[in-house]
């Protein structure tokens, strides 16, 4: 597994699919036509349309919203309860509020979707190492520093930002706004791999893979951590619920009552300090969960927190002392968690293709593992 992270790759099984209606984004025996009003982009992504849908009959059931949501797959559910309530959608020229109203067989409704509006926050040139890119998902490696999405003492400089001016006209709006789709985080200091939706079709299935998180479909998730200590046994599972810290807000904890937490690790190699007796290790940390700053948590609850991680693992500074010098050295030029988000592995949104990345730890982690080896 440890020699896998080496090489950075992708690789792409192809599925059939047993409804082809399905990856076209429209329903079995919808007959959808569709009028571009404005095209603003090289393909109109993100431009004014009208569409008109004609109601089949067999959609499952008679609510507006539901049998357009039937039809019109690369809306989400929630963007066309909005622009039902306003006004957006009529039938014979009158336009429809209610999403519970009753449509029959053979009504033509027409849907005037707006252009996709600009985003609050602005694009700024931010270099992004991206390893994946199409017109409906962003898979990128994100370096350490950088903070995902703008927040209070962070509104400029995030990985949103970069993205809204890498990505242009190709974000076709998520909720009527031309803005990425953030389905997952990583911390401002944990580097690797995110995966980013670009339109409102990707964000729903994304947001559905995350919530599965491979339980019953293919997503994975997996990290590499510098830990301190090592475990008792090879490999093991924690399963741990997470909540808000009962006194520190900016941290969590494991507490009766949270929410459902379970990482699955597994040691890759140990390393000794400078008496010969083992003091850290790299495993392999894979997420059946995602809740802030899970893994972060759980290793800290099991007495194994990460090397470098202020938060959660200041008890363990003294430690720093029993490393070797080029690996005190290491340590502190780190300045941050050692955790690195190495593996993705998801179905694409719209083919169903299951696609797999790896990325190999980053400069500062292949020092600090370096280091620790040099002390054996």
């Amino acid at each position: 597994m440890a020699s896998a992270v080496v090489n950075p790759a992708i690789s792409i099984i192809r599925r059939t699919r047993a409804n082809s209606a399905a990856c076209s984004g429209l329903g079995s025996g919808t007959a959808v036509s569709e009028i571009v009003m404005e095209s603003l982009g090289p393909k109109g992504l993100g431009s004014a349309q009208r569409l008109e849908v004609v109601v089949q009959g067999s959609e499952g059931s008679a609510r507006l919203d539901r049998v357009l949501a039937a039809h019109l797959t690369d809306l989400s559910r929630s963007r066309l309860k909005a622009l039902i309530l306003a006004g957006a959608v009529s039938l014979k020229a009158a336009a429809i509020r209610d999403p519970a109203y009753h449509v029959t067989s053979g009504d033509t409704i027409t849907i005037d979707v707006p252009e996709a509006v600009p985003p609050e926050p602005k694009g700024e040139d931010i270099a992004l190492d991206i390893v994946f890119e199409d017109d409906d998902i962003v898979v990128l490696n994100k370096p350490k520093g950088l903070v995902v999405h703008p927040a209070a003492g962070h509104e400029t400089g995030t990985l949103v930002n970069a993205l809204i001016a890498h990505c242009g006209a190709s974000l076709s709006g998520i909720g009527g706004v031309r803005r990425p789709g953030i389905v997952h985080r990583l911390d401002k200091d944990t580097t690797g791999l995110m995966v980013i939706a670009k339109n409102d079709l990707a964000h729903a299935s994304l947001t559905a893979q995350f919530a599965d998180h491979g339980r019953t479909g293919a997503m994975r998730r997996g990290y590499m951590a510098f830990a301190w200590g090592v475990p008792g046994r090879h490999r093991g599972t924690v399963d741990a619920p997470i909540d808000r810290h009962p006194h520190a807000r900016e941290k969590m904890a494991v507490r009766q009552g949270g929410r459902e937490a379970v990482t699955h690790w597994e040691i890759l190699e140990s390393f000794n300090g400078r008496d010969g007796k083992p003091i850290a290790t790299l495993l392999a940390c894979e997420l059946e969960t995602g809740r802030t700053h899970q893994i972060r948590v759980h290793l800290a609850h099991i007495g194994h927190p990460l090397m470098g991680d202020a938060v959660y693992g200041p008890h363990f500074k003294t430690k720093a002392n029993q490393l070797g010098t080029e690996s005190q050295a290491a340590l502190a030029a780190l300045g941050r968690q050692a955790l690195h988000a190495y593996l993705l592995v998801l179905e694409h949104p719209r083919t169903g293709e299951l696609l797999h990345w790896e990325a190999p730890l980053p400069e500062d982690l292949l020092l600090l593992q370096g280091a620790l080896k040099a002390a054996l």
